[in-house]
């Protein structure tokens, strides 16, 4: 990993963007990472665009702004597409996560000749499957984490299983999904360009 990454996070309200920025920043941390994590909101209402930031580096974090150069952006709903310029600043060696089941010339088409990685992953069929509702949050999550490499998949899924137990100590019974939803999206992540 890189002495600092920025990671921006383009979702909509209800959707949980704020809540994965969130974890990411725990996780990090526990592994022994400074860490940023933190929302910047529009109109406060569900369906509204929102977005997210990390920030996660080997040495103390300096910087308190917006990430207007990250180095990934993660896309949790694909309509924002068609409604935000996702790839505003994002620099051409990081890369881009969508979660989508668009083709690749339409993904390519939206995301305004963008030269760095693209990758998709249809975190819908994850999360029902696993959670047996949509929950985008939970796939997007872990493929951040493999896309960037921020830590290994042993320590992340480590630190969530502990980060699940304490959030979901009154549903334990949604803690074997959402891990179960981590482990499937890290390997179903499709590397479009």
């Amino acid at each position: 990993m890189k002495d600092l990454i920025e990671i921006r996070w383009h979702g909509r309200g209800g959707q949980g963007a704020k809540t994965a920025s969130l974890l990411l920043a725990d996780a990090a941390f526990n592994t022994g990472k400074y860490i940023q994590g933190f929302p910047e909101y529009g109109p406060e209402r569900m369906g509204a665009p929102i977005t997210a930031y990390n920030r996660i580096g080997n040495k103390p974090i300096t910087v308190h702004s917006n990430i207007y150069e990250p180095d990934f952006v993660v896309v949790v709903d694909d309509t924002l597409l068609e409604a935000v310029n996702v790839t505003a600043g994002l620099k051409e060696d990081g890369a881009i996560i969508i979660n989508t089941t668009k083709d690749d010339e339409y993904l390519k088409s939206k995301l305004n000749n963008y030269k760095g990685s693209i990758y998709k992953i249809d975190a819908r069929s994850i999360s029902e499957e696993a959670l047996g509702k949509y929950f985008p949050n939970t796939p997007m999550l872990a493929s951040i984490v493999a896309i960037s490499q921020i830590m290994s998949k042993e320590d992340f899924l480590k630190d969530m299983v502990a980060s699940f137990k304490h959030k979901f100590a009154k549903k334990p019974e949604v803690i074997e999904g959402n891990m179960k939803a981590l482990e499937m999206a890290w390997d179903q992540i499709i590397k479009v360009v």
